[in-house]
């Protein structure tokens, strides 16, 4: 549950519904930001502000109060499947397929590398994604997968 309340994507969202993006200074003529979780660097920056300034219980009280009450609902933690490379991994095995993940490209854009990964199951590529670091850009290319191949909760479990 840990793992969902603090994901990349979920500490960027909170961050945005936030408001940080209006006191956040980066450079908007970066496409590449759309795709950057720069946001929720900002809002990790902020409690790690928050703790050095306040101590560990008041920034405790602050993030349950601004951050865990109002912007994530356990209920629908709960249900949010965030590891779709466990997921796909799991179909593999269920069925006797060979799962790997390649890197298929690498460039650099706007300064930074940026990332193609390949799902490929018994040598094929089924998927691929694109993203700033490895890790991301497997997990792109397992949600692709999993929703090609129509891999649902109980097929896994």
């Amino acid at each position: 549950m840990r793992s969902k309340m603090v994901n990349r994507q979920q500490l960027n969202d909170i961050a945005l519904r936030m408001g940080l993006k209006k006191i956040t200074l980066f450079n908007k003529a970066d496409g590449s930001l759309k795709t950057s979780q720069i946001f929720g660097n900002t809002l990790e920056a902020l409690v790690g502000a928050i703790y050095l300034d306040k101590g560990y219980k008041q920034t405790g009280t602050w993030v349950t109060q601004s951050i865990v009450m109002p912007h994530m609902f356990m209920e629908d933690l709960e249900t949010l499947e965030i590891n779709h490379k466990n997921k796909l991994y799991g179909w593999a095995n269920k069925n006797g397929k060979m799962l790997e993940f390649e890197t298929i490209h690498e460039k650099m854009e706007n300064g930074r590398r940026l990332f193609t990964i390949g799902a490929v199951v018994d040598g094929k590529i089924i998927a691929e994604g694109k993203a700033f670091n490895k890790k991301d850009a497997s997990q792109i290319a397992s949600q692709l997968a999993v929703d090609l191949l129509g891999i649902g909760k109980e097929e896994v479990e």
